[in-house]
């Protein structure tokens, strides 16, 4: 694997899959070498790697067997995401892993380890401590900023509020992703799971997100639809390469959605579904409107009007790309129509710069599969819940495009 590059940042996941993805590489070229061992270069190459490592040892061995390779890399995965393995770690901070965290013994005894305990009582799951510190991140910079706007409002002030909104959107919108596919983040209980369900009224707004809308739009519309034909975010009836194209869909998006969605719920013959997601859009729609004519427009434009705006289109252009490959002959599929992404920087909204929230699998089919089933960010495997949800067809039955 001597041509092979690892960037220094990946997390001790990325670092184990890459790594066996690289043997089997280093494997198969060893194998086309050997086809051509018969050659008078490939006797002499074969005698140099037999000086190189002489016999083979028992990690050789295991090296070169790819079945005993996958289940020891396997059986390290799930340790990293087991609790009761001495080998897990949590997710504290979107951009870097602990074990990389280069902190003085003391900081580390007495400030990190006492607030990861602390926040791993406080989350649902002991993996996701890094909910915690963004909403630790979110109430103490983005509420005093918007509250501080209101009332001794700035130019400059607005425009450092909107770029830290702008650096925040991405990394929320994939705590709110976990949020309305588990019901919640927090621990289930009192008065936590009071706080869990007050909070996105809140947060959503200060993110651009209006009340519920990403609830029903995204859980009740688009995972029931699957970015199918009935989808009104669908990405099926457009030239992926046309800019045109893309600026209908987003234009329709940005000015219907508040009345197709409603209508869509009609349609489907769930009326009091379509009275809920009519009423806190509006509501949401009215708060904002009623702050620009009675209180400041000002400060209204920048708490809540452009970041309403990056949002739509953030969520816009994610939908757009994530749906990159629709079958129009097989549209429903769950896994002809999604992508499968490891732990990359990718966000909800292009204008988040900073990494999201880490996990090991970004499987887009798997809340397709059943929406109200997604499993904690850094689980590879999917709960008994979903896997009983709906038959599963193995994946490697699907014609499906990995890159």
């Amino acid at each position: 694997m001597e041509s092979l590059v690892f960037a220094h940042d990946l997390t001790p996941q990325d670092r184990l899959v890459l790594q066996n993805l690289g043997n089997n590489i280093s494997r198969q070229t060893k194998r086309t070498g050997d086809a051509v061992s018969g050659s008078a270069e490939g006797r002499r190459t074969a005698a140099r790697r037999k000086a190189a490592c002489g016999s083979e040892s028992a990690e050789d061995a295991v090296e070169d067997d790819p079945t005993s390779r996958d289940a020891r890399d396997l059986a390290a995965l799930k340790a990293l995401s087991d609790p009761a393995s001495s080998s897990f770690e949590p997710t504290v901070f979107s951009s870097v892993d602990i074990s990389t965290l280069k902190l003085h013994p003391a900081l580390d005894r007495f400030l990190l380890q006492p607030y990861i305990r602390l926040a791993q009582m406080i989350v649902r799951h002991p993996t996701d401590v890094v909910m915690f510190t963004h909403l630790l991140l979110y109430f103490s910079t983005s509420i005093p900023s918007a509250i501080y706007l209101f009332y001794s409002f700035s130019y400059l002030h607005g425009i450092f509020h909107v770029v830290m909104q702008g650096w925040y959107v991405g990394a929320y919108t994939l705590l709110m992703h976990q949020h309305i596919h588990m019901r919640g983040v927090l621990a289930k209980k009192f008065p936590l799971t009071l706080i869990d369900r007050i909070f996105p009224y809140v947060l959503d707004p200060l993110m651009g997100h209006t009340w519920n809308s990403y609830y029903h739009h995204h859980v009740k519309h688009h995972h029931v639809e699957g970015n199918g034909p009935d989808d009104l975010s669908s990405t099926i009836t457009y030239q992926r390469d046309d800019i045109f194209h893309f600026l209908h869909y987003l234009g329709r998006f940005f000015v219907l959605v508040w009345l197709e969605l409603p209508l869509y719920f009609l349609r489907k013959g769930r009326p009091a579904m379509a009275l809920q997601a009519a009423f806190w859009e509006l509501s949401d729609m009215g708060m904002i409107a009623s702050l620009a004519i009675f209180v400041d427009w000002r400060p209204t434009l920048f708490v809540f009007i452009l970041p309403f705006i990056l949002m739509r289109i953030g969520l816009m252009v994610g939908n757009w790309g994530q749906h990159a490959f629709v079958d129009a002959d097989e549209p429903d599929s769950d896994y002809r129509s999604s992508i499968t992404l490891i732990d990359v920087p990718v966000c909800a909204s292009p204008l988040a710069t900073t990494h999201p929230l880490k996990s090991l699998f970004c499987v887009f089919c798997s809340p397709h599969i059943s929406p109200l089933s997604l499993p904690p960010s850094p689980t590879p495997s999917l709960p008994p819940r979903m896997s009983k949800a709906r038959p599963l067809t193995p994946i490697a039955e699907q014609p499906i495009l990995l890159q």
